[in-house]
């Protein structure tokens, strides 16, 4: 009985370490203060997080698959861009997102758009990468679109 508690609490431990290895940014500056640091472009993910079903679809199908866990930490850094109908956001966060959503002319979710950014004299400059969207197949499919604008040279 023992080693099966001890087997139990080791595995629960491991998934709970796993889950916790991805940081999604809702910071937009916080995030490109990291992408600078870490010189990994952003993964930006604009969502309706608690009424769109492609991006729930998109989330339980890929976003936290194992795969895709080992990509991103290695890739880029994850920024989560909400526009949920049910859940209370900052007036911060509203804003912000809502002048990304009309800078980035997102008009339908999922939209997933690759970036980089600097931040100069208090104005923010991206450089677009490439986006997408869902993509049937699960992870090994959405991963090679993803990883074929990321790292185009590979490609």
């Amino acid at each position: 009985m023992k080693k099966i508690l001890l087997i139990a609490f080791f595995l629960v431990g491991a998934f709970v370490t796993q889950a916790q290895e991805l940081k999604w940014y809702t910071d937009v500056r916080e995030a490109i203060t990291v992408s600078n640091k870490e010189n990994k472009p952003m993964l930006m993910f604009f969502t309706g997080s608690d009424w769109c079903g492609w991006c729930i679809r998109l989330q339980n199908e890929v976003l936290k698959t194992p795969e895709f866990t080992k990509w991103a930490s290695q890739n880029v850094v994850l920024v989560e861009l909400d526009y949920p109908r049910r859940s209370q956001q900052t007036a911060e966060i509203k804003t912000q997102n809502s002048e990304l959503q009309q800078a980035f002319g997102i008009q339908g979710f999922p939209t997933i758009y690759f970036t980089s950014a600097e931040s100069k004299d208090g104005k923010v400059n991206f450089k677009g990468l490439g986006q997408t969207g869902y993509v049937a197949g699960g992870p090994s499919a959405w991963l090679a679109v993803a990883d074929g604008i990321v790292n185009p040279k590979k490609s």
